[in-house]
């Protein structure tokens, strides 16, 4: 049912608690797909959750039920009812499972690039005005960007004077001070996530659901797709795409940019922290825009 590369990344991730769900999983996925009336299938390629197509229009989705990053997708699906993404058609907390719409052909946008990057970002650009609604009351599935304060700040506990992260958690207070709309943001909108569709000409899969600064959703755009490619001439169209992005949206460039050279950083930052010796394009794209920031 699973891969081994599968199985010991879901155990490095969640130690004994993983290695248990990985053993109750066929029981899981069984129960849940027979109370929802649906077949499962061969599993796509998987990361740290477990997903099938459950027949030609939806998908099934498992995952470690503590793990907060699926009740932050399921909150976040229920929110976006089907604008923009796919849509949620039943959960199960306890068993960890979702059951989604399929996006159907669902090719991914990173198809389109290099070859017309202008018109993937304008893709980007049309799927994030159908997301972004205004944030609900405070949900706790819903993490607000602010936090990721704390994730900049540990990582300078552990390793002070790192001026590019240090940099990057002034800018992040200051951005987070001056927010005046928050909307429910994707959290990971980028070339592999937006997949053709039927019912809308594009849909976004797999959100981290966030709360926060509509600018605060381009981070993931600027160093995809094949992020673990360093990749000079994809690092170098960072500034054309937040350009782009800001015009396409009515948001200031500046902020933009600022949030995109936030991201960047942190997402090196957790790259570090999961004990990777090496970095992708993130820390190429920081170092590209930190000169450009006001």
């Amino acid at each position: 049912m699973v891969t081994e590369t599968f199985r010991r990344t879901v155990i490095e991730t969640w130690g004994a608690e993983g290695a248990r769900w990985l053993d109750t999983l066929p029981v899981r996925a069984g129960t849940v797909a027979a109370r929802w009336g649906v077949t499962p299938g061969p599993p796509f390629p998987l990361s740290l959750n477990w997903v099938a197509p459950a027949g030609a229009d939806t998908v099934l989705k498992l995952g470690v039920p503590s793990a907060p990053h699926l009740r932050a997708e399921r909150a976040a699906l229920a929110h976006y009812r089907g604008h923009g993404a796919v849509r949620l058609l039943a959960h199960d907390d306890a068993e960890g499972a979702l059951l989604l719409e399929r996006a159907v052909p669902g090719t991914m946008l990173r198809t389109l690039v290099p070859h017309d990057d202008e018109a993937a970002t304008a893709v980007f650009v049309d799927v994030v005005r159908r997301l972004h609604r205004p944030a609900p009351e405070p949900d706790s599935a819903l993490e607000p960007v602010e936090r990721h304060a704390d994730d900049l700040a540990a990582h300078l506990a552990r390793n002070p004077g790192d001026a590019l992260v240090e940099r990057a958690l002034g800018v992040l207070r200051e951005l987070c001070a001056s927010t005046t709309t928050r909307v429910v943001l994707h959290g990971d909108l980028h070339h592999g996530n937006i997949l053709t569709a039927t019912r809308e000409p594009w849909l976004a899969i797999d959100p981290h659901g966030r709360t926060g600064d509509p600018a605060a959703e381009v981070g993931a755009l600027l160093y995809n797709p094949d992020p673990w490619v360093r990749d000079d001439a994809l690092t170098r169209l960072a500034p054309a795409r937040a350009e782009q992005v800001a015009d396409g949206l009515s948001l200031p460039y500046d902020r933009v940019l600022a949030w995109g050279f936030v991201l960047c950083v942190l997402s090196w930052v957790w790259t570090v922290e999961d004990g990777r010796d090496h970095h992708g394009r993130e820390l190429d794209v920081a170092r590209l825009l930190r000169p450009k920031l006001p």
